[in-house]
């Protein structure tokens, strides 16, 4: 592979509305045929950067190209090159939902024959058959928000962007929308995809770029980043709240060290108390002794891998904050600095 840019490549962008900061020097590589994940909370600037890949946006300041093409310079031939999905559905109101697909594959050239075909497909695949037939504006937002992702995906362009796909998707829409991006990507694609759902980047993506406040603060695998927050955790659940004190000065004992107490975060309406270790099960026998030591009785202790919200918080010191969404999804409140929304270009 050497050192040649990526399907999708981005250096130094710098995005600024009024006195908000949306990129703050964003640089980015997806080598062809992978999928990044770009993850992060709202307003962290992910919505904004593929604004400016797709060429919806003009940058303040840096680089980009997409298949190999300048999106400064020829906008116009990137459009050509890419599929993009995400909050803005596509989807003409007073047409059936066949005809919107069909009418996608024609803008690009298919044969009504092929176009046909893939709409039938894609219906299938979204379960939109039973509605087919109906104009788009009597589907309820979930499934215009299915339509809107089977719209991207009736021509398979080299590159495709995918802002938050899966949200305000059912577990079951969902599972058939990664089904078919791991095709799309098998295929040979091109996929940059923005997303607040950590399993979901963990499912998808050869890569992850945490990112907020508009920079990158980190990337790797998703194993990579697990390793930097240390391994598995150890998690206690403590009989009485007034334990909780003392049990926190024995599993900071174990912690990585370099922030003593703060090296366990604790849920106080649940009494448990949660530490990064490396040593595996056989500290758990340790811990119960220590504890045990002191006096103090346990209701529950277990060993579990690190999520990637436990990645945040180690990159940040808070866990990623997330508002509630505009499609009525409810999310738990946001915890640790509040984030900005980014303002709609």
């Amino acid at each position: 592979m050497g050192n040649m840019p990526g399907a999708i490549h981005a250096e130094g962008l710098v995005k600024t509305f009024g006195d908000v900061t949306a990129l703050d020097g964003v640089d980015l590589d997806v080598p062809e045929g992978t999928v990044l994940g770009l993850l992060g909370p709202n307003g962290a600037g992910k919505t904004t950067t593929v604004r400016v890949l797709t060429t919806l946006l003009r940058p303040d300041r840096g680089t980009a190209t997409v298949a190999g093409i300048d999106v400064l310079a020829h906008p116009n031939e990137v459009r050509r090159s890419i599929g993009l999905s995400g909050q803005f559905a596509a989807v003409d109101e007073y047409l059936t939902g066949r005809e919107n697909l069909q009418m996608v594959g024609q803008l690009y050239q298919m044969d009504s024959r092929a176009a046909k075909r893939r709409a039938g497909e894609l219906l299938d695949r979204f379960h939109l058959a039973d509605a087919a037939d109906r104009p788009a504006k009597t589907y309820s937002g979930g499934m215009r928000r299915r339509l809107d992702l089977a719209a991207a995906l009736v021509v398979s362009p080299p590159v495709m962007f995918m802002d938050e796909p899966t949200t305000g998707l059912d577990p079951r829409n969902r599972q058939a929308l990664w089904e078919v991006i791991k095709e799309l990507v098998s295929g040979g694609t091109t996929l940059l995809l923005t997303t607040q759902y950590l399993e979901e980047a963990d499912h998808l993506a050869h890569d992850i770029a945490v990112v907020d406040h508009g920079k990158v603060i980190a990337r790797g695998t998703s194993d990579q980043l697990k390793a930097r927050t240390g391994g598995e955790r150890v998690e206690v659940v403590v009989h009485e709240r007034a334990a909780v004190a003392p049990a926190r000065e024995v599993l900071a004992r174990y912690g990585p060290g370099d922030r003593g107490l703060d090296d366990v975060s604790v849920e106080d309406h649940t009494r448990k108390l949660t530490v990064p270790v490396t040593g595996g099960a056989k500290l758990l026998a340790e811990v119960i002794r220590d504890l045990d030591a002191v006096g103090i009785e346990i209701d529950d202790i277990g060993l579990r891998r690190p999520t990637l919200d436990d990645v945040f918080i180690s990159l940040t010191g808070h866990a990623a904050a997330r508002e509630r969404e505009e499609d009525g999804e409810e999310r738990p409140p946001a915890r640790g600095r509040k984030h900005r929304k980014e303002p709609a270009a």
